[in-house]
C-alpha cells in the first residue's frame, strides 16, 4: 500500500511539479520552500517571550524568567506561547489564501513548521485543540483553518486532537482592525466548552491552536473557557506571532 502511495505521488510530481507553498515557484519536494523564500521567512527563535511568544531583541530583554516587560507586567492566562513565524508580508502569503482562499494544503505546511517552533510544549500537551470557528462563518467557508493545523501538529505529535470541543456561540466582528480594548469586548463571552464536553478537557495539558495571535483577547476567552471545564494547564501555538516589544517603553506593540 505504501508503495501503491509513493508511486503515485512520483506520478502526481511528474505530471504537476511541487511549488513552493509562499511563491508558487518549482521545487524538488512538496511543501518546501524556495530558496528565496526559505531565507525571507523570518522564523520566531530564541530569544523570545516564553509567555506570548513574541520575539525580543536580545535575550537580556527576557530577564531571569525569559518574559518580555509585557508578560511581566500583565502576565496571560495562559502558560506559553510559540509561534512559528511573525506575522509580515511574507508570511500572509501562506495564511490568508489557507484562511480566504481555499488553499488548504497550506495548513500541512504550516502544521510543520509550527511543530518544530513547539517541540518543547508538544512534549508535554496531552490534548490538541482549535480556537473554533462561529456556525455560518465555518458554513460560508467549509472548514476551519486552526482546526487543519491542529489535526496536522496532532498527528505530527501523536496527541489526540479534539477538533470540536470549543464552541463560539455567537458571531463576533472581523478583528484585525480593532484595537486591543475593542477585541476583548468583541470575544467577551463569545466562545465556551461544548455542553457535556468538560470530561474530555479535565486534567489535560491543552495546546490551543490558532493561525496568528495578535493581542491575545480570542487566546485569552479559549483559555479560560478551558481552565474553567477543568484543563490543567494551556499552551498556545499559532502559525504567526504579531508585534515586538518596544525597548524604550515595556509594552506590546502591534506592527
Amino acid at each position: 500500500m505504501r508503495v501503491g502511495r509513493r508511486i503515485a505521488r512520483t506520478l502526481l510530481n511528474t505530471l504537476l511539479p511541487p511549488v513552493c507553498a509562499a511563491c508558487g515557484t518549482e521545487v524538488m519536494t512538496e511543501g518546501a520552500f524556495c530558496s528565496t523564500c526559505f531565507q525571507t521567512a523570518h522564523r520566531i527563535v530564541s530569544p523570545r517571550c516564553g509567555r506570548c511568544g513574541v520575539p525580543l531583541e536580545n535575550e537580556g530583554l527576557g530577564g531571569t524568567q525569559n518574559c518580555c516587560a509585557a508578560c511581566h507586567a500583565h502576565p496571560p492566562v495562559w502558560r506559553s506561547a510559540r509561534a512559528a513565524f511573525v506575522y509580515d508580508a511574507w508570511s500572509r502569503r501562506l495564511i490568508l489564501p489557507l484562511k480566504y482562499s481555499d488553499h488548504t494544503e497550506n495548513a500541512a505546511v504550516l502544521a510543520r513548521h509550527m511543530a518544530v517552533a513547539a517541540e518543547d510544549l508538544l512534549g508535554k500537551a496531552t490534548l490538541v485543540v482549535p480556537v473554533p470557528l462561529y456556525r455560518t462563518r465555518l458554513w460560508k467557508r467549509r472548514y476551519n483553518q486552526a482546526g487543519l493545523m491542529a489535526q496536522g501538529v496532532a498527528r505530527l505529535a501523536g496527541v489526540p486532537c479534539a477538533v470540536d470541543v470549543l464552541q463560539r456561540v455567537r458571531s463576533t466582528k472581523a478583528l484585525a482592525r480593532l484595537s486591543a480594548e475593542e477585541r476583548e469586548q468583541e470575544v467577551a463571552q463569545a466562545i465556551r466548552v461544548r455542553v457535556g464536553r468538560d470530561e474530555q478537557i479535565r486534567g489535560q495539558a491543552v495546546l490551543l491552536v490558532d493561525d496568528v495571535l495578535t493581542t491575545g483577547s480570542t487566546a485569552t476567552v479559549c483559555t479560560l473557557a478551558l481552565m474553567q471545564a477543568g484543563a490543567a494547564s494551556v499552551d498556545i501555538l499559532v502559525a504567526a506571532r504579531t508585534g515586538r516589544v518596544d525597548e524604550q517603553n515595556p509594552r506590546f506593540v502591534q506592527e
